[in-house]
């Protein structure tokens, strides 16, 4: 079945008519813009939520349930006072902390709802052990992170010559992450984009031609974003959506029309008149990049079946923006053909202003050439040598540990880890943004109960692990509540197996033969039911990604061999990437050099999160190349200089495009954050692996070996649709 080649006919329609589609496209980019002012801040959040109710949140729906209160309604400040000359003893040192707490509470329940110090409970988890420190616990409204600064103003009037401030606590986490996140994305976003342009700027040797792919990223960022505040108003989404639209518009959106804008110069070149140089970019490359795109989406739906916001929130943005970037390209794209013609190459740039032209294609010389033939004299050779790389590479994932960085992934200069650092020191606990708390559930007043209560009690007094507890008794409503405080980050590795050790041995060792439900919630459960979520769901993600693209791929390329191959090329470079990750940031190898953290643990949703997206990216490049091997076969029937023709004719464009995405993910790595620098550079390594080892030489020498074979497809499945993928254009 021939389904016709319709990216040929739109791309064609919407040159001959370019004033209209440019101009859907600025009412639809308007649209957008309005939406962005109105809507989208509303549309985000900031907390992460399960959809699949695991122990830490069934717990929290517990407390809201019987006590009214959420945990996620509010947030933390702790400030902390120290004196190298007074105590907390001295009338000066409490009259000092009683005016600052005064001055505090004086801004409003818009910024604190209360708080308590030393001096109204007298715990001595408030005192340091030498005295001569304490902290006040204030509570915040959700939202009231943003004022930080007007509590840092206040608190910094009060620092003198006898007295320290520091600061710490959810709120000021919050708001410092999320400026360093901001600064990082803009770094990112400056040093992809200028990156970017040189790039182009070398591929095509013409400003103009440069400039119009990074356009068409803009505009499928702008309007991604648009279409973002829509879907904010019936789900929440979490803030992290945003940074992924940005980075992903950037790779995809300059990648596809950079192939398309190619494959029209080049049809130019061989003399053909602009419209049929549209229309044939229209039947190849357009199509090309619709199936690839369409790769990467179906790929991308692999996280929004993860039950987390946070992957929901990424996968709906890269969606969002990867549909936005196919349809510029298909659409306004050749509509801007249509208007600039051959003024798209003006601004030549001196020096660099060779073309890809027809007959360096057709030319038996050249790098491309020579590496073809280089690969394909020793195919076995080089296809081992590959894998071997490859696989060494992978080998560090395997002693992976995966968690959150949290506070510990942050720079010492802010202000928040500053305040942790003495926190800990001082007082030998985290930062108490949501202790683990025990809620049990059931009569309380139960001899049985109040005995087991005691017994966890003491048991968290003798585990090192935790810091102290304080226990509230509901009996009204049959609860009862053990905040247990951990010491040190929340988020490390040695929290979460604290944590496990509360669930698997303590409380059962408390509560033997009770009635009685003990649950265990918090930031640090939390972040262990997302761990067993991840490693629970991740086998059938993967496999559904696998499904999916190997389906893509043999209705585009009607093979079994094409597809098979392709997947096996991916997971090796995934892989490789994958180990790579562990060996710099937990490892610590190289990451002086890139100026990284090393942190003891890989953020937990980073292997899930890099598959889906890599698998899809990486699927790019091996359309690209083997719809034109494929369109050299149909012509030629030799194998061997198929694979040659389509190495040099995108050999030089792939690698120009991969640039592109390794200098837009690699500014992402640049910035301070943990998860920032692991997801830039695991993006940016795997690209560039992809790009050179695979592109350049695996997939040259396994086609060399496989011969003919490559284009196998069994007879029980020729009733496929052929969607005429790397079909000879029409003369």
């Amino acid at each position: 079945m021939y389904l016709g080649n319709w990216t040929e006919k739109l791309a064609s329609a919407c040159a001959r008519h370019p004033w209209v589609t440019i101009g859907i496209w600025v009412v639809v980019l308007a649209v957008a813009v309005v939406l962005n002012f109105s809507l989208l801040g509303d549309a985000l959040v900031t907390e992460i939520e399960p959809t699949n109710n695991p122990e830490s949140f069934e717990a929290l729906d517990i407390m809201e349930e019987r006590l009214g209160v959420s945990a996620y309604d509010t947030l933390d400040t702790i400030i902390i006072i120290r004196s190298d000359t007074l105590t907390v003893g001295d009338a000066e040192f409490r009259s000092h902390v009683e005016q600052l707490y005064g001055a505090m509470m004086a801004l409003g329940e818009d910024i604190f709802l209360g708080g308590a110090t030393y001096y109204m409970t007298e715990s001595p988890l408030m005192v340091s052990p030498d005295r001569h420190s304490t902290f006040m616990n204030l509570t915040m409204p959700w939202e009231a992170d943003e004022e930080i600064e007007k509590v840092y103003e206040i608190g910094d009037s009060f620092a003198t010559d006898s007295f320290e401030i520091f600061y710490t606590g959810t709120a000021p986490f919050m708001a410092d992450s999320m400026e360093l996140g901001e600064s990082s994305m803009m770094r990112g976003e400056t040093i992809g984009l200028s990156a970017a342009i040189v790039i182009l700027a070398v591929v095509f040797g013409a400003l103009a031609a440069a400039i119009l792919p990074i356009i068409l990223g803009m505009v499928s960022i702008a309007v991604a974003l648009g279409l973002t505040a829509l879907v904010g108003q019936t789900m929440d989404l979490t803030f992290m959506i945003t940074n992924m639209i940005t980075m992903m518009g950037l790779a995809v959106g300059i990648d596809y029309s950079l192939f398309v804008l190619t494959r029209f110069r080049e049809e130019r070149q061989r003399g053909r008149e602009k419209m049929d140089a549209i229309g044939v970019a229209g039947a190849t490359a357009s199509r090309a990049v619709f199936f690839s795109g369409l790769t990467v989406v179906l790929a991308l739906t692999g996280l929004v079946i993860f039950p987390l916001s946070i992957f929901i929130s990424m996968g709906i943005g890269s969606i969002l923006v990867v549909l936005m970037a196919i349809s510029a390209s298909l659409t306004l794209l050749p509509a801007m053909l249509g208007l600039l013609g051959d003024r798209v190459n003006r601004f030549r740039i001196p020096f660099i202003q060779r073309g890809t032209t027809a007959q360096t294609y057709e030319s038996p010389t050249g790098f491309w050439v020579w590496l073809t033939r280089t690969v394909t004299r020793v195919p076995i050779i080089s296809l081992v040598l590959v894998v071997a790389i490859l696989g060494c590479a992978a080998i560090p994932f395997f002693d992976r540990d995966t968690g959150m960085s949290g506070i510990s992934g942050v720079p010492d200069y802010l202000r928040a880890k500053q305040g942790y650092n003495v926190l800990q020191e001082e007082f030998q606990m985290g930062m108490m943004d949501l202790p683990t708390q025990i809620v049990i559930d059931g009569d309380i007043n139960a001899v049985t109960t109040q005995e087991g209560i005691s017994r966890l009690q003491t048991l968290l007094e003798a585990d090192t692990a935790f810091a102290g507890s304080a226990v509230a008794l509901y009996p009204d409503v049959n609860l009862a509540v053990i905040d247990a405080y951990i010491s040190g980050d929340s988020m490390s590795l040695q929290s979460m197996k604290s944590v496990e050790n509360l669930r698997n041995e303590l409380i059962p060792q408390a509560f033997p033969d009770s009635s009685v439900r003990v649950l265990v919630t918090g930031d640090t459960a939390f972040m262990v039911d997302f761990n067993d979520t991840t490693n629970a769901y991740t086998p059938y993600i993967i496999a559904y990604i696998l499904a999916l693209s190997f389906i893509i791929l043999l209705l585009a390329f009607r093979s079994v061999v094409i597809s098979t191959t392709a997947i096996i090329m991916n997971l090796l470079s995934v892989a490789a990437a994958y180990g790579l990750i562990v060996l710099v940031f937990q490892k610590g190898v190289g990451a002086e050099f890139f100026g990284f953290t090393q942190v003891e643990v890989i953020e937990t949703w980073l292997p899930l999160f890099l598959f889906a997206l890599l698998f899809g990216l990486s699927m790019d490049y091996h359309v690209f190349l083997l719809s034109r091997v494929r369109e050299r076969y149909q012509q030629t029937i030799d194998n061997t200089e198929s694979v040659s023709f389509g190495l040099r004719s995108t050999g030089r464009l792939i690698t120009g495009a991969a640039l592109i995405m390794v200098a837009v993910f690699g500014g992402f790595a640049l910035g301070d954050l943990v998860m920032m620098q692991q997801m830039g550079f695991g993006l940016a390594v795997a690209i560039f692996l992809d790009a050179t080892l695979v592109r350049c030489v695996l997939v040259p020498a396994t086609m060399k070996l496989l011969g003919r074979r490559n284009w196998y497809l069994p007879k029980w499945l020729s009733w496929i649709p052929n969607v005429s993928l790397g079909e000879k254009p029409r003369e």
